[in-house]
C-alpha cells in the first residue's frame, strides 16, 4: 500500500471522527427536550441514509437481515439499539469531554469480554492497559467527591454496547457481510428505540428537527468516511484517530456549551486514552481482527475499524 494512499485513508479517517463529534454535539444542544429514545429513532432515520454506500457488489437489501448467525445477529441489533440511547444520555447530561473519556473504556470492554466468551489469552500488557482504563475512570468520576449522573451510566453503557458489537464481529467472523451488521444495528435502533418512544412522544420543533437531522446525517457521513478510511489505509493506523474526538469534544466544550476541564479529568482522560491506545497497539501485534467500518451508532463505530474486502 502506497504512503499516499494511506494518507489518503488516514485524512479519511480524521474526517470521520470529526464528523462523528460533530453529530454529537447536535444531540447535546437538543438539551434533552426530547427524550432519548425519540433522538435515538429519528437519529437511526436519518442515518438509512448511509444504506445505499454501505451495500456492495451483489449485495440485495435482504441481507440487512441475512446472517450466518442469528442470536449472535439479534444481539448486536439489541447492543446497537441501547448503546445509541446510552450514549444520547450521556451526551445530554455530561460535558463531551466527560461522555468521550468514559465510551472510551470500550477497548478494555473488548478485553475483558474477549476472554470471557471468547476464551481469548490475553497477556500482562492488555491487562495493564484495563486496569490503567479503570484508574482513569475513577479518577475522572472521583466517586464520593462529586455527584454522578445517569449520564455516566450512559456512557458506561455506550462503552459497553460498542464492544458487545465488536465482540460479536470476532465470533462470527469476516464472512459475515458487512450489510449485516450495519442491518442488525439500524433495524434494532429503528425498532427498539421506535417502541419505547411511542409512550412520551412529541413532534420535534424545527430547530429540533434540523439538529435530528445533524445528528443522524453526519453519523451516516461518518459511517461512509470510515468505510473509505479503512480501504486506504490499515486498521492499525485508522483505530487510533477515534482518539480525535477528544480535541473536537474540548473545542466544543469550550466554545459552545461552556464546560471546563479540571486536572483531575485531564489526567483520567489521558489514563484512558492511553489505556486504549495500548490495547490497539496490543492487538495490531497478535492480529487480532476488528470488524468493519459500519455501524448503527456512532460509539459503536468509533472502534469499528478495519481493512475490509470491497467485493464484501
Amino acid at each position: 500500500m502506497s504512503t499516499d494512499q494511506t494518507l489518503k485513508g488516514v485524512l479519511f479517517a480524521f474526517a470521520a471522527f470529526a464528523a462523528f463529534s460533530f453529530s454529537d454535539a447536535s444531540v447535546k444542544l437538543i438539551e434533552g427536550a426530547l427524550s432519548p429514545y425519540e433522538m435515538s429513532f429519528l437519529g437511526a432515520l436519518f442515518g438509512v441514509t448511509a444504506l445505499p454506500f454501505v451495500m456492495k457488489r451483489g449485495d440485495s437489501v435482504l441481507d440487512m437481515v441475512r446472517t450466518t448467525n442469528r442470536p449472535l445477529w439479534f444481539l448486536r441489533a439489541f447492543a446497537a439499539a441501547f448503546g445509541t440511547i446510552a450514549s444520547v444520555t450521556a451526551f445530554t447530561h455530561l460535558s463531551m469531554a466527560e461522555a468521550f473519556a468514559l465510551i472510551f473504556l470500550l477497548p478494555s470492554f473488548v478485553t475483558i469480554m474477549s476472554v470471557v466468551f471468547l476464551k481469548e489469552e490475553v497477556g500482562i500488557r492488555r491487562w495493564s492497559a484495563v486496569v490503567i482504563g479503570f484508574v482513569g475512570v475513577l479518577v475522572v468520576l472521583r466517586p464520593g467527591l462529586r455527584e454522578l449522573s445517569v449520564g455516566h451510566v450512559g456512557a458506561v453503557f455506550a462503552g459497553l454496547s460498542g464492544a458487545i458489537s465488536i465482540v460479536v464481529y470476532r465470533a462470527v467472523g469476516p464472512r459475515e457481510k458487512s450489510i449485516s451488521l450495519y442491518g442488525a444495528g439500524i433495524i434494532g435502533s429503528l425498532v427498539l428505540c421506535g417502541l419505547l418512544a411511542i409512550p412520551g412522544f412529541q413532534w420535534p420543533s424545527l430547530p429540533h428537527w434540523l439538529m435530528l437531522a445533524g445528528y443522524g446525517l453526519l453519523a451516516a457521513l461518518a459511517t461512509i468516511l470510515l468505510m473509505y478510511a479503512t480501504s486506504y489505509a490499515p486498521a492499525a493506523l485508522v483505530g487510533p484517530t477515534q482518539y480525535s474526538q477528544m480535541l473536537w469534544a474540548v473545542l466544543f466544550g469550550y466554545l459552545i456549551f461552556g464546560d471546563r476541564i479540571d486536572l483531575p479529568m485531564v489526567i483520567g482522560i489521558i489514563l484512558i486514552i492511553g489505556s486504549g491506545l495500548l490495547t490497539l497497539a496490543r492487538e495490531r501485534v497478535r492480529g487480532v481482527p476488528l470488524p468493519p467500518a459500519v455501524a448503527a451508532d456512532p460509539q459503536a463505530g468509533a472502534m469499528a475499524t478495519a481493512e475490509t474486502d470491497p467485493e464484501r
